[in-house]
């Protein structure tokens, strides 16, 4: 059994092959398998600790080939489902040196968005040390009872929960909705990892001290805000900061986020948060995530750019 779970969506990225254009203007796009949860599968995968993925794609070329694409790199997929009911997610990303992204979904509905709380295996997800969870698929029913479902087991057999609230306004029917749901979920997470972009529209701040305090009072441990160029942020409730980003020249950044986050559970996951952690080790956590979130824009396509714990430590030592 896998150590490490995460569930959600899987879908194909159609990312345009020039960046800072917009989707009307882009003149082609190259095929990539992407979801966010996925990309965190793969990414610990990538980093030894093994990991599965729960969740459903069409039984369409697409859907067959995401799920090669995840056995190759090594998830479990025993509890991925192949659904004739509907086809493959498909999204179609412009991208921006800033990191910044126009996405288009066509999903209606989207394989994905079918998982039932009854096709879930309890035991699997019990079994597990990790699972890891977004908001995407708890944007419409009968996936967002999954979800919630498979995050409450989880909790309550004391795995230790992440969550990345990754806000897809196009895919809610409401951003009321959207925000509403998303705020279910927050208790469930001993870790919530946010985008700066969606930052504000989440806990209805731009101040990071602030909107960090609101989540850790809703039941999270940890809050950690991606920055792109400009790092990241922590806050424990104990003790907080910005990590500077590693300077690269990025080639797509599709993904760095996810990246990110696989590194950053990789050395979370065997942590007591309630405990705290000493700052100089949430620090070096955070500037570890860095390094994995910088690899991660170096290749195009976020799956083939997750790189090794290895390929991690060798950058930060050649950066000092």
């Amino acid at each position: 059994m896998p150590e490490a779970i995460t569930m959600g969506e899987l879908l194909i990225d159609f990312v345009s092959t020039t960046t800072d254009v917009s989707l009307s203007e882009a003149p082609g796009f190259h095929k990539a398998p992407g979801g966010a949860p996925a990309n965190v599968a793969v990414g610990l995968a990538r980093l030894g600790v093994s990991s599965g993925f729960i969740g459903k794609v069409g039984s369409d070329p697409f859907g067959v080939y995401l799920k090669g694409v995840l056995e190759q790199a090594g998830v479990d997929t025993s509890r991925l489902l192949l659904s004739s009911e509907a086809r493959t997610t498909l999204a179609f990303v412009a991208t921006r040196s800033d990191g910044r992204k126009d996405i288009t979904f066509y999903r209606n509905p989207g394989a994905d968005i079918l998982l039932r709380p009854e096709e879930l295996d309890e035991g699997y997800i019990r079994s597990a040390k990790l699972f890891h969870f977004g908001s995407v698929s708890l944007s419409h029913e009968p996936s967002r009872s999954a979800t919630l479902k498979a995050a409450n087991i989880a909790k309550e057999a004391g795995l230790f929960v992440s969550y990345d609230p990754n806000v897809r306004l196009m895919l809610w029917d409401d951003k009321d909705e959207a925000l509403h749901w998303i705020w279910q979920a927050m208790p469930l997470a001993e870790v919530a990892k946010l985008a700066e972009e969606e930052w504000e529209f989440v806990v209805g701040t731009n101040d990071l001290e602030e909107g960090a305090k609101k989540i850790l009072n809703a039941g999270p441990k940890l809050v950690v805000v991606t920055r792109g160029e400009n790092g990241c942020y922590y806050d424990d409730g104990r003790s907080r900061g910005y990590v500077p980003a590693f300077q690269v020249d990025v080639v797509d950044p599709l993904g760095a986020g996810d990246g990110f986050v696989a590194a950053m559970l990789l050395l979370l996951k065997d942590e007591d948060l309630s405990a705290g952690i000493p700052q100089q080790r949430l620090e070096y956590i955070m500037r570890f995530a860095n390094a994995a979130g910088a690899l991660t824009t170096q290749k195009v396509g976020v799956i083939p750019a997750l790189p090794t714990r290895e390929e991690i430590e060798r950058f930060m030592q050649s950066r000092g």
